[in-house]
């Protein structure tokens, strides 16, 4: 594969490790490190062998592809000046702060033909990618996503920040429309939500529970799927997964549980995520999480934040009166 001339705009606590894991490809070329504070773009370039810039635009002419992890509410800036030139980009999540700038990536993807691929890591996590043909029809989605509060700048609340992660694999996984949501958060060290749960229910009849803190002592990241006969429980941490199924007993015998462990070859989620972009750079050909499906979780994800500030608004009201 032909080397894709790339660059990181935002060299921050994530940007780094894409531009390590671009450094490390032989089919990538890193070009340069971006970031406002140029010493941190200089920090992470120097470590790494490339330039650093103080301004994106400074790389238009120099790059084929750009992984864009800056603050959300300058995604679709960014991207629709890189997107506008025909240069493929990778945007961290969610895609845009609202659905009308996700719609505008959209747009401008398909006009240029330009790849436009959003950043969720999970979709390439070994344990995920090991559900091909083992799920079908589930009714009932228990999600967990626990984690101590981060040591990094925090734009989004819980929801944009963890439990969208979820929401994309769900999505993803049910075949079917959403039809209600009803959820709650709370604010507990940031000034917005650190806490939430969701209770999400599809047109098909499943219903998925999803919770997620960045204000718990210990990491959690886990799923339970129930579907008929069976039910499956995935770590994404161990990238491990589970499976308990019944087994018809024999005449008048109650079935039997029959438990499996899945043999699964541990992998670099985001090493794989970037590998996959670049391919399909190369190969022009659709990513597997497109914009489209960014604009689709970013519609969801607001659903939850809406129910979430109903809730606080009632609780607000009692506590007033």
């Amino acid at each position: 594969m032909k080397k894709i001339r790339t660059a990181v705009i935002g060299a921050g606590y994530f940007g780094r490790f894409h531009a390590e894991k671009y450094a490390a490809l032989e089919c990538a070329d890193l070009k340069g490190v971006v970031d406002l504070d140029r010493e941190k773009a200089r920090a992470v370039a120097a470590k790494l062998g490339t330039e650093a810039f103080a301004r994106h635009e400074e790389l238009f002419d120099r790059v084929d592809a750009v992984s864009i992890v800056t603050p959300t509410e300058t995604h679709h800036e960014i991207g629709l000046s890189f997107l506008s030139r025909g240069i493929d980009v990778l945007i961290e999540k969610p895609l845009t702060v609202t659905v009308e700038e996700a719609d505008s990536l959209i747009k401008e993807s398909e006009r240029t033909g330009a790849i436009l691929q959003v950043g969720y890591l999970e979709r390439f996590n070994p344990a995920v990618l090991a559900l091909k043909g083992k799920l079908r029809n589930p009714l009932f989605i228990e999600s967990s996503r626990l984690s101590p509060y981060p040591h990094r700048a925090l734009d989004v609340c819980v929801v944009l920040d963890l439990m969208i992660h979820d929401i994309d694999i769900i999505l993803n996984l049910v075949a079917s429309q959403v039809e209600s949501v009803d959820a709650v958060g709370v604010p507990v060290i940031s000034d917005k939500v650190d806490i939430a749960n969701a209770r999400v229910k599809f047109k098909n009849g499943c219903v998925a529970n999803v919770t997620a803190s960045r204000v718990s002592r210990d990491s959690l990241r886990k799923m339970r799927l129930f579907q008929p006969d069976a039910y499956i429980s995935i770590d994404y941490t161990a990238q491990h997964i589970s499976i308990i199924k019944l087994a018809a007993g024999k005449e008048g015998a109650f079935p039997t549980v029959v438990p499996e462990e899945l043999d699964i070859e541990k992998r670099d989620s985001l090493l794989e995520e970037i590998k996959s972009f670049l391919e399909c750079c190369a190969e022009r050909k659709q990513p597997l999480v497109t914009g489209r499906d960014g604009k689709r979780i970013l519609e969801v994800a607001q659903m939850i934040q809406a129910s979430t500030d109903r809730s606080m608004a009632k609780l607000k009201a009692h506590i007033s009166i």
